[in-house]
């Protein structure tokens, strides 16, 4: 993190948005490849707050793509796999800034996360080159640091390196297991679940310490970072407030107002239902190897990322409800 600027200089330049700010975001064009998820999602609706109008998000996932859409029709979302070369490239002619976003998080086929976290970001490179784009936020993980082994880990941890060799001056940043709106894997399918079944099961103790990032924060970190063109750098972004997975999950039932009884079950059991889920769904929200990255005793250095990016922490409570109960994105469920 050397190099960085003070917090004082960064929230001066950071926190006031003037009407010539918003004129001068407004002419900057961004690309979002792989925009259609969680943190493009809520990236778009900050981004566009802030006066950013030339938004571009590449996305293979159809369904996801068409939300994204719907919900601001004045964007452009081009439909794409950035695994793959093709006509998608020329998006990055005239483009200010790139936030590598595309990223393929849970499935059992090798291939898909060689694909999407590592030929991809290839790809995305080279179209950076072609087009002399030089603003870069990548958005890596904190599995990087995990004690985990398993295919996510190893190709985010290649996907990294590649962007840190390069030739670009990036910012880098390392989140921790992400909540908020339009969450389809993490708490808003644990939510989702919790509301159709009689009794939610958790693996052993459920003592596993979490480090939950509020979404939110993220894209505020991302945005101020657009804003201010850096810092340069590896950022590891962890929650604030470290919980327990059951206590956790005590907090998305509060939050959600859920009544489903939490009950706990052994962890071989658990780990024998996931097996067979997964002969039933060929890409489950929940798999054998996520389970093992749950139970590793990981814990993520937290830095002072609030004084770093000059952006406010949101409580943990406060971000559950923001998640589950606000009246526009609450409800917006995108697809696996």
């Amino acid at each position: 993190m050397s190099g960085y600027e003070t917090a004082a200089r960064r929230k001066a330049r950071t926190d006031e948005t003037t009407e010539d700010d918003e004129m001068a975001y407004a002419e900057r064009k961004i690309l979002l490849p792989g925009g259609a998820g969680l943190v493009g999602q809520n990236l778009v609706v900050r981004l566009k707050a802030a006066g950013f109008t030339d938004l571009v998000v590449i996305d293979k996932h159809a369904a996801n793509l068409r939300i994204c859409e719907k919900l601001h029709p004045d964007i452009t979302c081009i439909e794409a796999d950035l695994a793959r070369r093709g006509d998608w490239a020329r998006a990055f002619e005239g483009a200010d800034s790139v936030v590598m976003l595309q990223a393929q998080i849970g499935g059992l086929r090798k291939e898909a996360f060689d694909d999407n976290n590592v030929r991809a970001t290839e790809l995305v490179l080279d179209a950076m080159r072609r087009f002399e784009v030089t603003g870069l936020v990548h958005i890596s993980s904190s599995v990087v640091n995990s004690a985990a082994d398993d295919f996510y880990t190893r190709s985010k941890t290649t996907q990294e390196e590649i962007v840190r060799q390069s030739e670009f001056a990036a910012t880098i940043l390392r989140p921790t297991l992400m909540f908020g709106w339009f969450d389809r894997k993490h708490l808003g399918w644990l939510s989702r679940f919790m509301g159709r079944v009689p009794v939610f099961p958790v693996p052993g103790d459920g003592r596993y310490m979490r480090q939950p990032l509020y979404v939110g924060d993220f894209c505020d970190i991302i945005l101020s970072c657009l804003k201010s063109r850096g810092p340069e750098g590896t950022f590891d972004i962890s929650g604030q407030e470290k919980i327990d997975y059951i206590d956790l999950i005590h907090e998305v039932r509060r939050a959600a107002r859920h009544r489903t009884p939490i009950v706990k079950i052994p962890f071989g059991l658990f780990r024998k239902l996931l097996q067979v889920w997964a002969l039933f769904d060929r890409d489950p929200p929940f798999t054998p190897a996520q389970l093992d990255a749950l139970v590793t005793r990981d814990e993520f250095r937290v830095i002072d990322w609030p004084e770093i990016f000059g952006v406010r922490a949101t409580p943990l409570a406060e971000a559950m409800d923001a998640t589950f109960r606000d009246p526009t994105y609450s409800d917006v469920v995108l697809e696996f």
